[in-house]
């Protein structure tokens, strides 16, 4: 035989020579969970290993993050019911604890990336992402003021990227407008542009008790039998000046990411999910499969299929496993 394609495979140092797909700190965004108590810590019940954090708590893991090659972080607000009504008021309220925490991040970490999200659903008492009328339509135009005028809340607030995952139609195009007629023309949008009505988001709505009070998010959330709407998407997202398109979730969606990648010059992001974590993590707890090395080939599979960017709960132990050698 003359080809034997064993002769690249026969030693651990031919086979990272000719490793075709690496995963690098540097892919790697770690969303984290902001409480309002400033020294709280709570675990996730159905997340295990991922706790909401109050500011103290989460400066601390930032920093540690930090020191492990980490340096983007994607920050949810866990909102209490007493803040929460139907126009989402707190959400661009630069005295609420979400922007407050914003800046203290900013200013203790000036090298950190603070990535956020905007949509209703966290401060609604719908727990939509945009706004219900009395018949249970989500508005959409209506819902654009209000997006908006969050997105410029955050952006006043220190943040770096702005990640709009309402998927309201129009969002990324008002929301640039609003940045840039306000001076924020450097802070950049990562759309979640083919966010699809998945079974895999419980554990993140168990982390912010953000699940809609009523009806559910398939008529803005996308089908997940559907693929070329994901292009459409992809083209108003570019057309209205988006920085990075994203896909949500990841592994059932690793030909949306292709597709993505092969059409779009823009970096193209994956948001690894809560539902794809917390199976991983059960699978593991219960012995049936190596959370290490799973974890490692998820990650792969999202990068080899075309992701730029990786959000992942995994994000700190794969830093941390890199350190050790141990991946």
């Amino acid at each position: 035989m003359i080809y034997r394609p064993r002769r690249n495979r026969k030693s651990a140092a031919i086979r990272s020579l000719v490793e075709e797909t690496k995963v690098s700190t540097d892919d790697l965004i770690l969303p984290l969970f902001l409480l309002e108590d400033p020294k709280a810590q709570i675990e996730v019940k159905s997340m295990p290993g991922v706790f909401r954090l109050g500011i103290d708590k989460m400066l601390k893991e930032i920093e540690e993050c930090l020191e492990l090659g980490v340096k983007a972080f994607d920050i949810f607000p866990v909102v209490d019911e007493s803040h929460k009504d139907k126009l989402a008021t707190k959400s661009y309220d630069n005295s609420f604890f979400y922007q407050q925490a914003l800046k203290k991040v900013k200013e203790t970490f000036p090298e950190a990336c603070v990535m956020t999200d905007v949509a209703m659903d966290p401060y609604s008492s719908d727990g939509h992402d945009g706004i219900v009328d009395d018949n249970g339509n989500i508005l959409n135009d209506e819902s654009l003021e209000i997006i908006g005028k969050m997105a410029l809340s955050q952006a006043q607030s220190g943040a770096d990227i702005i990640g709009p995952s309402d998927m309201m139609d129009g969002r990324i195009g008002h929301i640039r407008d609003i940045l840039d007629a306000n001076g924020y023309t450097d802070v950049s949008i990562m759309s979640y542009t083919a966010k699809y009505a998945s079974a895999f988001y419980g554990p993140f709505r168990d982390a912010l008790d953000s699940a809609p009070k009523s009806g559910d998010k398939k008529t803005y959330q996308m089908n997940p039998a559907n693929v070329r709407e994901a292009l459409i998407e992809a083209d108003l997202d570019v057309q209205e000046g988006a920085d990075f398109l994203m896909v949500k979730p990841a592994l059932a969606y690793l030909d949306i990411i292709k597709i993505l990648k092969d059409n779009y010059n823009l970096p193209i992001a994956a948001y690894h999910v809560s539902g794809e974590y917390s199976m991983l993590l059960a699978a593991a707890q219960n012995g049936w499969l190596d959370k290490t090395h799973t974890m490692n080939e998820m990650l792969i599979s999202m990068k080899r299929a075309g992701a730029d960017i990786i959000l992942t709960y995994f994000a700190k132990e794969f830093a941390q496993l890199r350190k050790e050698g141990k991946l």
